[in-house]
């Protein structure tokens, strides 16, 4: 696992989001606590760390993050910082060790996490439980080279110089189980462990050959990409794996679309899909989990501008897609929203 949380600035809206030195442990009490939905007065958290896990630079994790933070520390009064990271798995294994608070990552990764298999398998511990705060938005995965290159589809990265994501990701899972569909592995290419920024500057540059992402749309970096003279993007349809990667991980993996022109693509490409969760550890304070809610809902407009793939973020959807149970006190939160059925 990486050993450091990289402090990351994150400029949202011209406000900068500063990362925290260190990170709190879940669960501490807020200055006030009375019964959530009680007749007293909100619970008082002014002051109260909050460490956000999101993602590398260039990718959406990070700018929702930052957001994020920024809209809980202006809004419910806590201070919180959004730190980057190489994103799911790592998220999960700061969330697992108390060394976060709130962590973006993907509900494949989070499965994995609660059931201490794949990356989390012994001897790995354990650590304190998973639960979803909301569901967030849906990732698509992108596989991504430049037209003319010769690479039509996912079997043609046989060989090549491809990245297949930030060690510790969503991303290196989401790519190794991609290539498992086509009977191909990462001994199979030339292998580089980059993030998306660092991926979307190598194959501009002549250095790689493709590179795969899972992420919002648009994802900072590949925009770039698309628009860097002399560029134009192909992105591999695989949407012919979606049912078999369902089949076999928990149903998960979904059909989903880059649609035409998000990244000046002439065509919608068909391609794979997984949901993306916040999440908290077990013991996090009830109270503050629903008031992290009501802030986030009370105040989407401002994520919006942050990034579009805060739209995403309706009741609705919100109950929708996790693997993981949910916090009690988010159960709390959307059952008084009318949403909770279970």
């Amino acid at each position: 696992m990486t050993k450091a949380i990289r402090t990351a600035g994150v400029l949202i809206s011209a406000i900068l989001v500063a990362a925290a030195c260190a990170a709190p442990r879940a669960g501490s009490d807020a200055t006030t606590a009375p019964a959530v939905g009680s007749a007293a007065a909100t619970p008082n958290f002014a002051g109260r760390p909050v460490n956000i896990v999101t993602g590398g630079t260039g990718g959406v994790y990070i700018i929702y993050g930052g957001g994020l933070a920024n809209v809980l520390s202006s809004k419910l009064g806590v201070a919180a910082s959004a730190q980057s990271t190489t994103a799911s798995v790592d998220n999960m294994k700061f969330i697992r060790d108390k060394k976060a608070d709130l962590a973006f990552t993907l509900a494949d990764t989070a499965l994995d996490a609660s059931k201490g298999r794949a990356q989390f398998a012994p001897p790995e511990q354990p650590g304190t439980a998973l639960r979803a705060v909301t569901s967030l938005y849906p990732n698509v995965t992108h596989v991504v080279t430049k037209d003319g290159s010769g690479i039509n589809t996912v079997a043609d990265l046989k060989g090549k110089r491809v990245s297949v994501g930030s060690a510790g990701s969503g991303t290196e899972v989401i790519a190794n189980r991609v290539l498992e569909a086509y009977d191909l592995k990462q001994s199979d290419l030339q292998p580089q462990k980059l993030g998306v920024a660092d991926s979307a500057n190598g194959l501009r540059d002549g250095r790689l050959d493709a590179f795969f992402w899972s992420g919002g749309l648009p994802t900072a970096a590949v925009t770039d990409l698309a628009n860097a003279p002399g560029v134009t993007l192909k992105f591999l349809d695989h949407s012919d794996v979606v049912q078999k990667l369902a089949d076999k991980y928990d149903k998960l993996y979904v059909n989903a679309t880059i649609p035409a022109n998000v990244y000046k693509n002439s065509a919608a490409v068909k391609v794979s899909g997984v949901n993306n969760l916040l999440v908290a550890s077990a013991d996090m304070d009830e109270a503050l989990v629903y008031a992290i809610l009501k802030t986030m809902f009370d105040n989407q407009k401002e994520l919006e501008v942050v990034h579009p793939e805060a739209k995403n973020l309706t009741l609705q959807n919100a109950v929708q897609g996790s693997p993981l149970d949910y916090h009690p006190g988010a159960v709390k939160f959307y059952r008084e929203k009318g949403v909770w059925n279970r």
